[in-house]
């Protein structure tokens, strides 16, 4: 097993090089290129300000004969949609069942019936959908064709907005076509398909033809008959096998129309709460104060005031700033020592003595930096706790609407398998929290892998008392929030240079600013 992190794949193409998986060994090239994950101009928030879900991912079902050209219309979907959030397509042949020695040997004859429904774990396939529809992290099965035997290991998968389920049996299980918000399938002349097949097994699956044609005729048509034929009568859509542009073309408009449907923004109302949130009674909610927003807040010792003074001040040089930074952010971890769980010890001395103490009782700790400011926070954290895996995330405002996107993910290994990260406790590190936009997904996307909330840590340099960190406690109130200082102040203004939405004027968008904060900490840290 990996002790660091795992991160999700990337898109491959047709002619995409040899691929290994996060423990060095090599994916077969058809596994690698039909489980893939497109990731664009990034994933926008899938939650309200009040933290919880509100929308699934989108999810389409390609069904249709072997070698109909599903995976290529997968494919073509993606392309044609051009601008769009996280794309994963999810094969059937991930989900092939165990074979024991005896299935083995019937398989490397031939003689073993893979397209029947009994050969595919459905329960496990639809497990792994469902998860990922619902906004979870999955950690679906790796198949060999080489082999014909599913490895130990599993591709990580989480940040889906679309989902493309494709393979010959995807609409025949009622579990999975309850999955689905649209049922494609794909229908091919038989000649065309096998001709497909020959020329797919040969050169991808090491195959001979009579081996092929004695497949085919003893189990893939009569499975082809019998089952995935008549599970077209489920498809919203039927697409020609080939010259399916203009099929293609309307199942993108339709998804364009949904996705659209499903969008949601609501960093204004989060960013100055007072201002833009109601209360019940229909008045604009108070702004929150500070023994309200339940903060583990540094004591405030001439040393904490001084450092920052240095750390506030414009004129301070670079250098200056990198060693009060990571002086700062060495107490902060240490103070947010006290959210661990510890359980009584008794030492013996070197005098012979008992010492009755303490000793800390968590299994898995790791930290995940929000870049790239939070990474201003690291080199403390690695110097107070000493070798555990530190994770990250790219969450960076939209260009045009002024949301948060999540644009790269890489979590540590204990965060990514949910029987290890319900035990996990978890650093989150970022320089502020202002908008409490990027602390919104940071926290969303660890309780989608299954963290608990009190298991979350969130350390921070500083907080904006009128920003988004009201509505942050409200929505995740067992998340613990340690920072340095508390500023009061979040002043709206608008980005120059840029003509947004909404500003017919060309002001631009939305920006919040933290007064008297301490500017961009990231540029001055690494700058």
């Amino acid at each position: 097993m990996p002790d660091e992190f795992v991160k999700a794949p990337e898109f491959l193409t047709d002619d995409a090089p040899p691929r290994s998986d996060w423990l060095g060994r090599p994916v077969p090239a058809l596994q690698a290129k039909k489980n893939t994950v497109l990731v664009s101009h990034g994933r926008p928030p899938w939650y309200a300000e009040d933290g919880q879900r509100i929308s699934d991912a989108f999810v389409i079902g390609v069904a249709g004969g072997s070698a109909s050209g599903k995976t290529h219309v997968a494919r073509q979907i993606v392309r044609r949609l051009g601008s769009i959030p996280t794309v994963i397509i999810l094969s059937q042949d991930s989900f092939y069942k165990f074979h024991n020695e005896e299935d083995l040997k019937l398989a490397h004859a031939n003689l073993l019936d893979f397209d029947h429904p009994d050969a595919i774990d459905m329960p496990m396939f639809a497990a792994c959908l469902a998860d990922l529809k619902a906004c979870k992290q999955s950690n679906i099965p790796v198949y060999s064709f080489a082999e014909h035997q599913r490895l130990e290991e599993t591709k990580y998968l989480y940040g889906a907005t679309i989902i493309i389920a494709e393979g010959i049996m995807s609409l025949v299980d009622p579990a999975l076509r309850a999955l689905y918000d649209l049922k494609v399938f794909v229908q091919c002349d038989s000649d065309l398909m096998l001709a497909r097949r020959i020329k797919r097994d040969i050169k991808e699956r090491g195959r001979d033809v009579q081996g092929i044609l004695d497949q085919y005729l003893r189990h893939v048509k009569p499975s082809y008959d019998n089952f995935v034929r008549p599970s077209a009568t489920h498809a919203d859509i039927i697409v020609p096998g080939s010259n399916n542009d203009v099929a293609i073309d309307l199942i993108c408009t339709h998804i364009r129309q949904q996705l659209q449907g499903r969008s949601h923004k609501f960093r204004q109302k989060i960013a100055v709460p007072h201002k833009y949130i109601s209360s019940q009674s229909g008045a604009s909610t108070p702004e929150a104060r500070l023994e309200d927003l339940d903060l583990t807040i540094l004591p405030q010792t001439p040393q904490v005031q001084g450092i920052f003074s240095i750390l506030r001040d414009r004129t301070s040089s670079r250098q200056d700033f990198i060693f009060f930074t990571d002086r700062l952010s060495t107490l902060l971890v240490e103070h947010a020592l006290q959210h661990l769980p510890y359980t009584p010890r008794t030492v013996m001395t070197p005098v012979g003595v008992e010492a009755h103490g303490k000793k800390l009782d968590a299994q898995y700790i790791c930290g995940v930096t929000i870049l790239r400011s939070g990474g201003a926070l690291e080199r403390g954290f690695r110097r107070v706790i000493n070798d555990v895996p530190i994770g990250s995330m790219l969450i960076q405002s939209d260009s045009k609407s002024g949301e948060a996107m999540l644009l790269h993910l890489m979590l540590p290994f204990h965060v990514c398998f949910r029987h290890l990260a319900e035990e996990a406790f978890v650093f989150l590190l970022d320089a502020q929290i202002g908008t409490a936009a990027a602390a919104f997904m940071a926290i969303r996307i660890l309780l989608d892998h299954g963290v608990r909330q009190d298991h979350i840590i969130f350390v921070t340099f500083l907080v904006a008392r009128g920003g988004g960190v009201s509505v942050l406690r409200r929505a995740f109130p067992g998340v613990k929030i340690v920072c340095g200082a508390v500023d009061d102040e979040m002043q709206e203004g608008w980005l120059e240079g840029y003509k947004g939405e909404g500003n017919p004027e060309g002001k631009g968008r939305n920006v919040w600013v933290m007064k008297p904060g301490m500017g961009q900490i990231g540029d001055r840290y690494y700058l």
